[in-house]
This record gives C-alpha cells, structure tokens and sequence, in this order.
C-alpha cells in the first residue's frame, strides 16, 4: 500500500466525493477540498462563526447552550463545523454549524457561489443531504420539526414532530419516496413523502409500538422494519401502505431490545440482534426466523482463525505488512464478564454489516471487542445454511471495520494503533484458486492513531482518520 503525507482535520470531518476524486475536510471553520490524485487544494471557504439572532437571544438566558463571545469564542471556533456532505452528484458541499444554527452550502463549479440556511428559535441538530442534490434536511431540537429546503426554489417545507434526528428516516434508492418516523399526541406513525413532489405526503399510518427505537427500509423499498426501544425485543414488518405483514419476537425473552438490524442486499433477508449475543436471520415469506447464529465460548474447529502477531509493530518498525497467524480449532475466545444487573450491559452486537454481494456477514461483539466474527450467507440456488466461517483476533478492540463498497471481499480494520488491517477472500494461492489472507498492515509516520477507517466510494483507497490529522492509503499493483 502506499500512503500518502498527513494532513490537518477537526472533528473526523473528513469524506471523499461520491466519485472519488476529491477529498473534503474541515479544519477548524475552513472548509478544504483537495484532489483525491495529487492532495492538491482545489477549494476552500470559510465558514463564518457568528450565532444567527435567534441562538444569540437564546445563549443569553440559557447558560446551558450559551454561545458568547470572551473565553469561549477560541474554542467555539475550533468546533463550529458540525457536520460536512457532499452532494450525491458532488456538485454542492455543505458545512452545518449546529451550534450557531447555520448550514452554508457552496458549489464546487463556482467558488463565489454560495446559500446560506438559518435556523429559527428551534435550533439545528442535524443536516443531511436529499438524494437529488438540491434539497437539504435540516432537523431541530427537541424533535420540533424537520426542515427541507429547496437550493432550486428557495422555499422551505416542514414536517412537525420527526421522532428521532439521526435515525428514524431513510429514502428508497430510487430517491422517489421519504420514509419518516413522527411522534403525534404522543403516538408512533410513520409518513412517506413523495421527494419528487416538493415532499407532498402521500401516506401517513400509525404504528402499533408504544416507543419506537428506528427503522429500515429494504433494498427494494417495499418494506419497513420498524422496531422497539430498547425494553422490548419485537420487530413489525410493513408495507409502504402501513399494512403489518409480519411480527418478530423470540420464544425466550432476552429481557432487553434490539441494537441492530440490518437487510440483506437481496431484500429476501433480515439479520437482528439484540444484547443476547444471538443473530436471527428472518426470510421474507413467513418473516419468521430461519437460522440463529450464536457467540459461544469457544471457536469451532472448522472455523478459519487469524490471529494479530504480537509486537509486531516494534519488529517491522511500523513499516511494511506481516501476515496474520493462522491458528487451528477449537481455540478459546475470551469474552468479558456481563453484568446483567446494569442498564445497556456491555453485550450483544454493535455492528452488523452484509458485503456487496450478501455472502459474508460481519459482526461484533461488546463483550468480545477484539475480534471481528464473519459468518458465510449462502448465495442463489445454494442450500441456505449460515455458519460462521472466520475469527479475526487482535490485541487491542477494534475501533472500527468496514467492507468494501464495490469488492465483496475485501475488509478494512482500524484497532486505534499505528496500523490498519486487510481481511480478504481474493487471494490468489499457489493452485491458482481464491483463497482467504488476513494481513496487517503498519503507517508509515512518526505518530498515528487509525481511530476510524473508510473506503473511498470506488473502492481503491483508505481514508485513516486520527483525532486531528489524517492520511490515505492507495492498494498498488493490478486489481483482481
């Protein structure tokens, strides 16, 4: 691999265009594009850190979210940018002060051109972009509601009540429908807005949950898994109409909700998980489960095991990659003392993730937090029997992990060292079949702590994110 020099971020602000070819960050209140081939600067703004009137009058008597100038301005100023976005067609770039209750939006095609979203007394939480490009959601505090604004028309719609600002809403893929959870007379619904009708709302249903957590929308589009807080382990599939076309809850309670769910590519299945460190696969057809993969106290024997080299890094100096050690089964797996006793105990999955093509499953465990879990999914016309397949041990707890967005096995690894890790399924051994190869791989620099890692949206390269800087990583030689 090949990395490139390192660069200033704030925040973790930091995301490559939709197309790969530049990179946006934020530092401090300047945004900075650069290209992705050369890490030239392309564009730069800066963002203004005065509070709108309405957070002024606000900080005044609110010693809670004050905003005034004096000691605080400097480091007001170093957290200003809250959150940053490229367009889907990477035509506009967005910087949200959630604090201030600002959203500037600024064209790549035109440096003078710029628009500028201010929030009223209801304050700003969250922004994100639309999938058409020209239409920005900002969401309030408080769960007030949910603005939409126009870059095109320079009108504004609302929504009343959005339950949740960071979950809770998704678009189909075709852009065509807004799916969004809403709480009314202290009541869950669900309303679909139609995006290509200026958000007209085309249904609006109630659901039978007394405290949703969130929900997702399935690759097709034609469903919703909505489910529970965190008190109640059930799960309701419905229709875009609000028809209920199936119910999920376990035969023995696990006592606690769900933490992740997540649909197969292919739509035809749902993976859920709670606190019990149990995974249910449900089909389509009956919505019912149809396989349950478990975290045991030991690693099978037909279970392929890699296993982090110690000090490692002290040997290679940082510098180079070593292969994993391949272990054999049964080997034990150290899993961490739960204690049931506490409110969210420190158990159960907190990730889960399909590939591409949906023939791995990845998991974490809070309990087990060094070892990624990669269960094999069977593919079209193959006997449907999920297993787990490999263990990948490390000496520190993962920080993140992720899959590559366009190869289906290929998976990025961060444990917050000076490091990052490969797992991948397109090796080419020495009988010319595709064969599994976990590597590690060390960052070339003085001091860099990979707390986050991200692949580029073509899949060719790494972003590393450190708590103020960052840096690249480009895999060289012919693609597989």
């Amino acid at each position: 691999m090949d990395f490139t020099e390192i660069y200033r971020q704030s925040a973790g602000h930091v995301a490559f265009s939709p197309g790969a070819h530049f990179i946006l960050t934020a530092v401090a209140d300047r945004l900075v594009v650069r290209r992705a081939d050369t890490f030239h600067v392309s564009r730069s703004w800066q963002v203004p850190c005065s509070p709108t009137p309405s957070a002024a009058a606000i900080a005044s008597t609110t010693s809670s979210r004050s905003v005034r100038p004096g000691p605080n301005a400097d480091s007001l100023t170093q957290t200003a940018i809250s959150h940053i976005a490229w367009s889907p067609d990477s035509e506009y770039v967005f910087a949200a002060c959630a604090k201030l209750g600002h959203v500037y939006v600024f064209r790549m095609r035109d440096e003078d051109w710029t628009a500028h979203i201010e929030a009223g007394a209801e304050g700003l939480i969250r922004a994100e972009w639309a999938p058409d490009g020209r239409h920005v959601l900002c969401f309030s505090e408080w769960g007030l509601r949910l603005t939409i604004w126009s870059l095109v028309t320079r009108i504004a719609t609302y929504i009343q009540y959005p339950l949740h600002p960071d979950r809770g809403h998704a678009f189909r893929q075709d852009g065509r429908y807004f799916v969004l959870a809403e709480r009314h007379k202290s009541k869950d619904t669900i309303s679909v807005y139609d995006a290509t009708n200026s958000f007209s709302l085309a249904r609006h249903f109630p659901l039978p949950t007394s405290s949703m957590s969130s929900l997702a929308l399935s690759p097709s589009g034609n469903h919703i898994a909505v489910w529970e807080g965190p008190l109640e382990f059930r799960l309701l599939i419905l229709s875009l109409a609000g028809d209920v076309l199936g119910t999920f809850k376990p035969d023995l309670d696990p006592g606690f909700g769900i933490r992740n769910v997540v649909w197969h590519p292919s739509g035809m299945f749902l993976a859920v998980s709670g606190w019990d460190n149990k995974i249910h696969i449900l089909e389509q057809l009956t919505w019912s489960s149809v396989a349950t993969l478990e975290l045991g106290t030991r690693i099978p024997a037909n279970v392929t095991i890699w296993r982090e080299p110690s000090n490692w890094l002290e040997a290679t100096e940082g510098r180079g990659f070593l292969s994993y050690e391949k272990l054999e089964g049964p080997h034990p797996l150290n899993a961490n003392r739960v204690d049931n006793s506490k409110a969210y105990p420190k158990c159960g999955t907190t990730q889960l993730e399909f590939n591409k093509a949906g023939t791995l499953l990845m998991a974490r465990f809070e309990n087990v937090p060094t070892a990624v879990h990669l269960f094999a999914f069977p593919g079209p016309g193959e006997a449907f029997s999920p297993r787990l397949r490999s263990v990948l041990l490390h000496s520190s707890a993962v920080a993140h992990a992720q899959w590559n967005p366009l190869r289906q096995g290929r998976l990025a690894i961060s444990c917050g060292g000076q490091a990052i890790y490969l797992w991948s399924e397109e090796w080419i051994g020495e009988g010319g079949a595709e064969e599994e190869m976990a590597e590690c791989v060390g960052i070339p620099a003085k001091k860099f702590d990979a707390l986050d890692v991200r692949w580029a949206p073509d899949g060719k390269g790494l972003l590393l994110i450190d708590r103020e800087t960052f840096c690249c990583a480009f895999e060289v030689g012919p693609e597989p």
